[in-house]
Order: C-alpha cells, then sequence, then structure tokens
C-alpha cells in the first residue's frame, strides 16, 4: 500500500494508473475504521483493478465541534486494517492540503432531500459533505465509489451530487453491516460507554417491530408506537423517528405498497448520536 497526503501527487499517480487501463474502486472514509467499512473494500477491491482509500475528518460537516474533537483517529490501526482488505493507494491528506487558507467553499442546493431528517437536525452537514465528496472525487478519479446505507441519506445526497456536477463516476450502495446483536456498525460506536454498548441493540430491535406492525397500523400510530417504545427506557434520547419515500426522503402520510418506504432514526445515547433505518415497504 502506498501513502500519499498531497494532492498533486496522488492525481498523478491515479491518472498513470487510468492511462494504463486500470480501473479504480474507491472508498471514501473518516477513519476509524471498522467491518462495515472493510465490506465496501472488499468489494471495491473485486470489482475494480485497484482500491483507493481516503481517510480524512472533513471538519465542514460537523456542526457540533465537540463531536468533531471526540471523532475518533488511529490511522497506525486503520493502516493495518487497510493492508488486510490489500488497499493499493491510501489518501491521508491534512485540513490544510484539503482546504488551502482563502479557498471558497462551494454551496449546493440539494434541494429537497437536504430539508428533512439529517438535514434539519445539521444544518450545514450535507453541504459539507458535497464540498469534500466533490474534491475527493476529484482528486481520486474512481470508476466506482462505494457508500453503505446506513447512510442513507448521505447516499441520496451524493447521488444528486454527481448529477448536479456531471461526475463520471458509479455509485454503488451497500447493505448495513450489523454487529451480531444488531447494532449498525459505525466508528461513533467506539465512544459508547459499556453500559450503553450494552443498551445500543434495542434501536434495531425496535425498528425490526416497527416493520413488523407496519401493516397493521397507520403511518402516524407506527411513528407513534416507535415513540413510546422508548418511553421506558431514559438512556435514549429520540430525536426523530420519520417515514419517508425511499428516493426524495420525503415524509409519507399513509401507507403505499407501489411507493418504497424506509423507516428512520435518530436517537442520543449517552454522549453518542446514533443513526439506523430499515425498509418497511
Amino acid at each position: 500500500m502506498i501513502t500519499y497526503n498531497i494532492i498533486s501527487e496522488i492525481k498523478e499517480e491515479i491518472l498513470r494508473k487510468r492511462k494504463e487501463g486500470l480501473t479504480i474502486g474507491f472508498v471514501p472514509t473518516m477513519g476509524a475504521l471498522h467491518d462495515g467499512h472493510l465490506q465496501l473494500m472488499r468489494k471495491a477491491k473485486e470489482e475494480n483493478d485497484l482500491l483507493v482509500v481516503s481517510v480524512f475528518v472533513n471538519p465542514i460537516q460537523f456542526n457540533n465541534p465537540e463531536d468533531l474533537e471526540k471523532y475518533p483517529r488511529d490511522i497506525k490501526k486503520d493502516s493495518d486494517l487497510l493492508i488486510s482488505v490489500g488497499c493499493d493507494i491510501l489518501f491521508f491528506p491534512t485540513v490544510e492540503e484539503m482546504y488551502p487558507p482563502g479557498e471558497t467553499k462551494r454551496t449546493y442546493d440539494f434541494g429537497i432531500l437536504e430539508n428533512v431528517m439529517e438535514g434539519a437536525s445539521r444544518p450545514g452537514h450535507f453541504n459539507g459533505v458535497g464540498v469534500v465528496v466533490s474534491k475527493l472525487f476529484n482528486i481520486c478519479l474512481p470508476h466506482k465509489a462505494y457508500f453503505g446505507e446506513k447512510d442513507y441519506q448521505q447516499l441520496a445526497i451524493i447521488n444528486k451530487l454527481v448529477e448536479i456536477e456531471s461526475i463520471p463516476v458509479e455509485i454503488v450502495p451497500c447493505p448495513i453491516v450489523r454487529e451480531e446483536d444488531g447494532l449498525a456498525m459505525s466508528s461513533r460506536n467506539a465512544r459508547l460507554s459499556p453500559d450503553d454498548r450494552k443498551s445500543a441493540p434495542y434501536i434495531y430491535e425496535v425498528l425490526k417491530e416497527a416493520k413488523e406492525n407496519s401493516e397493521f397500523l397507520c403511518v402516524n400510530r407506527l411513528k407513534q408506537f416507535v415513540i413510546n417504545q422508548f418511553a421506558d427506557r431514559p438512556e435514549f434520547d429520540v430525536e426523530y423517528f420519520e417515514l419517508a419515500d425511499d428516493v426524495d426522503l420525503q415524509p409519507i402520510n399513509t401507507h403505499d405498497t407501489s411507493v418504497g418506504t424506509m423507516g428512520f432514526i435518530a436517537v442520543k445515547l449517552g454522549m453518542v448520536r446514533l443513526i439506523d433505518n430499515i425498509r418497511i415497504i
């Protein structure tokens, strides 16, 4: 595995590989790698000649400075894991390299996609995602880029970004990877206290119950059902549970089998904010 820190150097190398006819599979990350990331990388490795991974904690997508400060970082551990899955090129830039002083950052209009759920809860978050992903695509020049469906709304935003910028890359969505107890894998899980880690799988249990009850309860009652499941679990602070269509992510009012429906949840457990989702229809 070759590690690059300088944009011009990695871009020159990837351009050379592309001219040789090699295909590039790309997985952008913020580090603190876990098996969910590695599954994306294994798929990228299988489907392309070269696996390129970026590790960059993007400051402009954090609307909470404390969350940015506490985001787990361990590049030595990450590098070992990348080597284990056969990563060919690691891009590990500094903030100054990605955002030179005086550079004007683009403002995107993602329309209705960014006005609900994570967009409403974290103002500016998705613009920060759009800026960094656009930069990374321009630097790493992938043929295919791989994203997990745990961040389902982010995946929709990135598809919209590719459309806005006319970026010639195929976005490959990958299923949520879960721990044995059902908790969706996330770098944030490492910040959970031992007691909170024991409680965390309850989130997915409730989502599964919501799916099972969806044919018996109307939308409003189903949403209230989910909220009620946490009433006796004071360790959880439910930020939202939303039922939305699976394309534009707009809240639905009635069940409609002709439209794909997802259930989305965000909760705070201790000092850690967790999100998850499940397909309802």
